[in-house]
């Protein structure tokens, strides 16, 4: 069978013993660098892409996706108006919401809060907290009962537990002939949720009666929260549904409140990726000292196959071949094992903390209490394309080196 003469010797090289062990001892060193780096680099991003995808789902599932709240006063008849919202397309669910701010106390122990009062029948549609509730669920929550759903953090930093009450004190002052005092409520704790983010430490649930009576919107609600089919398309989407409804109304997305968390991650996610490529690049490095060995040892060997009538291309691709057999080697048993660890890192990490007897990700201090990992294939196949190519790169110079070589200088001493 045909073979091209580069190719055909380019190979042979690779295969033979070589005199010189310690080429031998490079030459796996370099592969070995490069298996590891893209490794290395397709589990780190994965690792990224799955912190990406909890933060997403976590804070995104709580937070809304948008909101239309009233300009002036609240919106009396929310159920019409949610029913109105909903109709339109992009719109999955929508549910009403009363925003408030206090501090929560008890036991001598104070706490700011976000007082988030909901209506449980339509709240278990926009929100995942329904399914991170510790024991009950939202329907807990009646009006005029005044109980309270607190985030697991923020209950054990008030010390509280189901059934204790807890005091609910507004930034509005009440002014008596005795003088001016704050506004009190007391609330009964209900239940605790853990969806494993910072709302755990600042979130308050209670009904939304019990919310309008406290900020005194007379049974109206502040606002509707929208569940959207499309996350990047809410800010569009929230402005249109505004517009079509009667009245004015401001709205309100995630890419101001939460943006700026998210534009991080990717940023940082950048920043790691090409950081992990100077991995790759060092172990491309290796590929030319290789290379430039392989050349010096292999001057007769050039210097014969020049009088036979090889030309210098034909000398370059010998050797090119030979680096790219490395890289091509390297890189894909990389990307084998990165594709083999990536989906398998929680459960790895997760062995190794049973082993150890300790926990990486304590809940207290991260927003998740394990490593995710998500493996997306354009990441595989953009740091596949970044081993091939620097492995290339890498073996040109020692190829063109190579074909400069003078047939009469290399057999002189020969």
């Amino acid at each position: 069978m045909f073979k091209p003469l580069p190719l055909f010797v380019g190979l042979r090289y690779t295969r033979a013993k070589r005199r010189n062990h310690f080429i031998s001892f490079i030459s796996l060193t370099s592969m070995t660098g490069l298996t590891l780096g893209v490794m290395v680099l397709i589990v780190v991003l994965s690792v990224m892409n799955g912190f990406d995808r909890e933060l997403k789902q976590r804070i995104l599932g709580m937070v809304p996706h948008a909101t239309i709240s009233a300009a002036y006063g609240s919106i009396p008849d929310w159920q019409t108006l949610v029913n109105q919202v909903e109709q339109h397309e992009g719109v999955l669910k929508a549910a009403p919401f009363i925003n408030n701010q206090g501090m929560l106390s008890a036991g001598g122990r104070v706490k700011g809060a976000l007082i988030y009062g909901v209506e449980p029948a339509y709240e278990k549609q926009v929100s995942i907290v329904e399914k991170h509730i510790k024991s009950g669920s939202l329907d807990q929550l009646k009006g005029g009962e005044f109980g309270i759903i607190l985030g697991d953090i923020l209950a054990r930093q008030l010390g509280l537990s189901t059934g204790d009450k807890v005091t609910l004190v507004l930034p509005e002052a009440t002014t008596s002939p005795a003088g001016v005092f704050p506004r009190l409520k007391r609330f009964t704790l209900l239940s605790t949720f853990a969806v494993g983010a910072e709302l755990d430490s600042n979130l308050a649930m209670i009904h939304i009666e019990d919310a309008a009576r406290l900020k005194r919107l007379d049974g109206g609600v502040e606002g509707i929260r929208l569940l959207t089919d499309n996350l990047f398309e809410a800010p569009r989407l929230a402005w249109e549904v505004a517009n079509s409804l009667p009245g004015r109304y401001y709205v309100r997305d995630w890419t101001r409140t939460h943006g700026s968390l998210f534009q991080a991650i990717k940023m940082e996610k950048t920043m790691v990726g090409l950081l992990l490529t100077l991995i790759i690049a060092v172990a491309a490095f290796n590929i030319v000292a290789t290379l430039v060995m392989v050349v010096t040892d292999k001057q007769a060997d050039i210097a014969i196959l020049r009088t036979f009538g090889a030309t210098a291309s034909t000398i370059m691709g010998v050797f090119m071949v030979q680096g790219a057999v490395i890289g091509v080697f390297g890189t894909l048993l990389g990307v084998l094992l990165g594709v083999l660890i990536a989906p398998n890192v929680p459960e790895l990490v997760g062995a190794l903390e049973s082993l150890l007897g300790t926990q990486f990700l304590s809940s207290d201090v991260y927003f998740i209490s394990y490593l995710p990992s998500q493996l997306e294939w354009s990441d595989v196949g953009m740091v596949a394309s970044a081993g091939l190519v620097m492995s290339f790169l890498a073996t040109l110079y020692p190829a063109y080196r190579a074909s400069k070589t003078e047939p009469a200088e290399a057999l002189r001493y020969e």
